[in-house]
């Protein structure tokens, strides 16, 4: 696995650097930045599988990461280091995997690891999943298989109103039913659908079945009414692009 290093202290970032080299076999590769913004860099050009990620940096603080980088970029694990107990909920709301107390121990260490191990093996499984899934959903008449808690819910392509990403989740809508969560990114569901022109992905968050629009609002803020009551928002950057496409639906 390859393994980030942000903290803005030298020796903390050395010190770690060791002991993931001395205690950690699992780690082949490790990287470093000083600060948010070049870690941030590191992470798009380096993709690792897991961050250890320092809070209190100067500038900007390790809880800021994802004001920097969007939902497709999300695709590693994230462990806090930091020498402060009262960040704990914060970082466990951004989901981190681990969050470990200054100065780090070698078993806390492991332990976060072994943790990282075990979630990317399960996320190799999902990924076996969908492939499975992908395939049930080009010979089962124009239905997608979503993996849910206790098996696979198939739902008619056309039924789906829209789909919103929630970091690596995302939230499926479909009509006449009450949303759902599947544990996949939004991207996936992009990907999988890019050949149907009834989605529009009418935002980085948003991807949306043009047959369910019931209207477009450009009042203090551009978004879209879907036929459910819901609404999805229109990027600045998508609106060109969808009101063609509504002239071309209309």
């Amino acid at each position: 696995m390859k393994a980030l290093l942000i903290d803005d202290e030298e020796r903390a970032r050395n010190l770690l650097r060791i002991m993931l080299e001395t205690h950690c076999p699992e780690i082949t590769s490790i990287q470093m930045a000083p600060n948010l913004p070049e870690g941030v860099a590191c992470i798009k050009s380096f993709k690792p599988d897991v961050v250890f990620l320092d809070i209190e940096m100067p500038n900007y603080s390790g809880l800021e990461l994802f004001q920097f980088i969007s939902v497709e970029e999300i695709d590693f694990e994230l462990v806090f280091t930091t020498a402060y107990r009262q960040y704990a909920l914060q970082a466990f709301e951004l989901h981190a995997i681990d969050y470990l107390l200054k100065p780090i121990m070698d078993d806390k260490l492991g332990n976060a690891v072994a943790k990282v191990m075990k979630r990317r093996q399960k996320q190799e499984n999902d990924q076996r999943l969908a492939h499975f899934k992908n395939y049930l959903s080009e010979t089962n008449n124009g239905k997608i298989g979503f993996p849910v808690g206790n098996g696979i819910r198939f739902e008619r392509i056309q039924d789906i109103v829209f789909m919103e990403a929630e970091r690596m989740y995302t939230h499926v809508h479909i009509e006449g039913e009450k949303p759902f969560l599947v544990c996949k990114p939004l991207k996936h569901y992009i990907d999988l659908l890019q050949e149907d022109p009834s989605f529009f992905r009418s935002h980085r968050s948003f991807l949306i079945n043009m047959n369910h629009i019931r209207s477009y609002v450009n009042d203090q803020g551009t978004y879209i009414v879907m036929r459910n009551g819901e609404q999805a928002v229109l990027s600045r950057s998508k609106k060109n692009e969808f009101l063609q496409l509504i002239e071309e639906w209309c």
